[in-house]
């Protein structure tokens, strides 16, 4: 496995140089920090890591655009450099890095999965320092994805994950336009519906303690609009295959 750890940052400084040297303790992997022209200098920050460090990398970018747009440039970067394996995961420390080891291990197994989701709500699966309406917020979300798309994944809205690179190249990525948090959602069934084999690994999701969550009203009406019109083109695909089936019984009975 070649792999690369993307973390994307927006004003992340004060969790920054705890993440990166975590990880890179956690495991044999390279680190993309992807800074939106964080205002409190933490692109500045990753630049001296950088400097310091040969397994970490650099990407700004001209100013807040949402994670899925920090993702997608991080993606193309790193297919550009022949990674094998890319993990997305959150610069606050929600995302444990004594985890990430046991998600690479999975998806360097034999079966090859396209893609590993570090899951909160799969058995073993755990959050710590969530207030109840986060947990509410969480679950109502991924039932409501469960049901109006079938993706049949208990934590599509999760954020810590590992893809092979292969499964990246085959889908149109320039075709991704959600900007938010639903980019996970919807890289999900970009993966199912691509073929892809899918498996969650549990693991234990901690509450930031510093600096502020970037989840807000526009992010979660931009995931219930998304995730309506990813589940109404799904019942569009099925009816259109009914419709075909029953054109071809009556075909075969009028022959």
């Amino acid at each position: 496995m070649r792999t690369l750890v993307i973390i994307p940052t927006y004003n992340e400084r004060e969790n920054l140089s705890r993440i990166v040297p975590a990880v890179l303790d956690a495991a044999a992997v390279d680190v993309l920090v992807v800074d939106d022209a964080s205002p409190d200098g933490t692109g500045r920050l990753a630049d001296d890591i950088a400097a310091r460090e040969t397994r970490v990398q650099v990407l700004h970018r001209r100013g807040k655009e949402g994670l899925g747009r920090a993702y997608l440039a991080a993606f193309t970067w790193a297919l550009q450099r022949e990674y094998t394996h890319l993990v997305e995961m959150d610069a606050d420390l929600s995302h444990r890095p004594e985890d990430l080891p046991r998600l690479l291990a999975r998806a360097n197994q034999s079966d090859a999965p396209d893609l590993v989701i570090g899951s909160r709500w799969v058995r073993h699966g755990a959050v710590e320092n969530w207030p109840l309406h986060r947990q509410l917020l969480s679950r109502g979300s991924n039932l409501y994805v469960h049901l109006l798309t079938g993706v049949g994944v208990a934590d599509a809205t999760a954020g810590f994950r590992v893809y092979r690179a292969d499964i990246l190249r085959a889908l149109d990525l320039d075709a991704v336009t959600s900007a938010g948090y639903s980019f996970q959602v919807d890289m999900t069934l970009r993966v199912r519906e691509a073929g892809g084999a899918i498996v969650e690994v549990p693991i234990t999701f901690v509450e930031r303690t510093e600096g502020h969550s970037k989840m807000d009203g526009p992010i979660i009406l931009e995931s219930i609009r998304n995730t309506a019109l990813w589940g109404a083109r799904r019942r569009g695909r099925q009816l259109a295959r009914w419709c075909a089936r029953r054109g071809g019984l009556r075909s075969g009975r009028a022959g």
